[in-house]
């Protein structure tokens, strides 16, 4: 099996997208499977898959300047794919990029799927172009509709998007390394720079971009403080926010992205992972703030809902309502031996999350639709004959 794919964010990009795909190359590798990516990111030599990555020319995103949008160079793009000869494309975004992707599978006659990872049209209303929603909507459908299968990446995405009109919609989990994110990556020195009081940490680790609902954020510390509430708010990541957030939050500790152990280390020197945003399709941070034995407190929209339990591995509040979060916050704070027994529920279940039974999933899907899609062109080969028809299926 040849599988290309057709990706919008690969390292040295450090987000969700990216890092499904790292994980992902991880379990083909082991399984022995050829594969090729086409995006407008390529990983460095430190990435033993990077020759197998070729990087297609791009302009940065309007909205996003930190990501890519590649240019319709598609005759190029064709030329190496008719050399690699895959028997299945995937591709993830409504791009020139994954249009080509599903260009290609169209004309040649092979299975294309897709997978859905962004809710970007949600964005829209976060950047005054909320009366464009419905068209986005429409769009997505549009293009996702058009591949054999959609892979998303929990139940309540797979229910947003089906009563949306999107069709042919599989699951496609998300998982967590054990071996980096953990408890025992906890780091005494570290903690005690980020809180020389050693008051309980509040961690967030994400963009700092206003579809994360991070005015909310801002909120919530506030109402903390006017509640007298000893804490230590820790931001790891970057983004056009970041300016905002230091001026709002001047006792928080911002460090920027994190990589490689930093990044862990982090997670499990902290206490409570707060995480307000309402337009998940998953929540990867919350899978490592689990594996880190953190409890969290997030909202009941979006993919969150099925990863928080509440009362159990932490708390649900109500999307936007910062006094509820604030609360739950504080249920936490004054109740060690509550946090640790939902540190304890939240390892337990991090550990059902696993790449590589995941991915393997993925692939069994692979397969069964590349079977089905050979039947299909062998069943209609046999019916030519009968049918008169003369010409070639493609």
């Amino acid at each position: 099996m040849r599988i290309a794919y057709f990706v919008d964010s690969l390292p040295p990009r450090t987000d969700g997208v990216s890092n499904t795909f790292i994980q992902l190359v991880n379990t083909l590798q082991s399984e022995n499977l050829e594969y090729f990516f086409f995006s407008p990111f390529k990983p460095d030599d430190s990435y033993s898959w990077s020759e197998r990555v070729e990087q297609v020319i791009s302009v940065p995103m309007f909205l996003y300047p930190d990501y890519r949008l590649v240019l319709p160079v598609q005759r190029k793009i064709f030329e190496r794919l008719d050399n690699y000869k895959p028997d299945l494309i995937h591709a993830t975004s409504p791009t020139f990029l994954g249009r080509m992707g599903l260009n290609y599978a169209q004309k040649k006659g092979i299975p294309a799927v897709s997978s859905y990872h962004t809710h970007f049209i949600s964005y829209f209303k976060y950047y005054g172009f909320g009366l464009f929603e419905a068209l986005g909507w429409n769009i997505l459908k549009w293009f996702y509709n058009r591949f054999d299968r959609v892979y998303v990446p929990s139940y309540t995405t797979a229910k947003e998007l089906t009563v949306k009109g999107f069709e042919k919609i599989e699951l496609w989990q998300r998982g967590i390394d054990l071996n980096i994110f953990s408890p025992a990556k906890r780091n005494v020195e570290l903690r005690r720079k980020l809180t020389p009081k050693d008051d309980p940490i509040l961690l967030y680790v994400g963009r700092l971009t206003p579809e994360k609902d991070l005015e909310d954020l801002i909120t919530v510390d506030r109402i903390l403080r006017i509640k007298k509430q000893k804490f230590k708010m820790v931001i790891v990541g970057d983004g056009p926010m970041r300016t905002q957030l230091q001026r709002e939050l001047p006792d928080a500790t911002f460090t920027g992205f994190l990589y490689g152990e930093s990044l862990p280390e982090v997670y499990a020197s902290s206490d409570i992972f707060v995480f307000p945003s309402t337009t998940e399709t998953f929540g990867n941070v919350i899978l490592e703030a689990y594996a880190s034995g953190l409890p969290v407190v997030g909202v009941n929209e979006g993919g969150v809902v099925d990863l928080i339990q509440d009362g159990c591995t932490g708390f649900i509040s109500p999307g936007r309502d910062t006094q509820d979060i604030a609360t739950k916050v504080i249920v936490l704070l004054s109740d060690p031996d509550l946090r640790h027994e939902c540190s304890r529920n939240a390892l337990k279940f991090a550990g059902q999350f696993r790449w590589d039974t995941i991915n393997k999933q993925l692939i069994s899907s692979y397969k069964r639709i590349i079977e089905r899609h050979s039947n299909i062109h062998s069943n209609l080969c046999q019916l030519k004959p009968q049918l008169g028809i003369n010409q070639t299926i493609k």
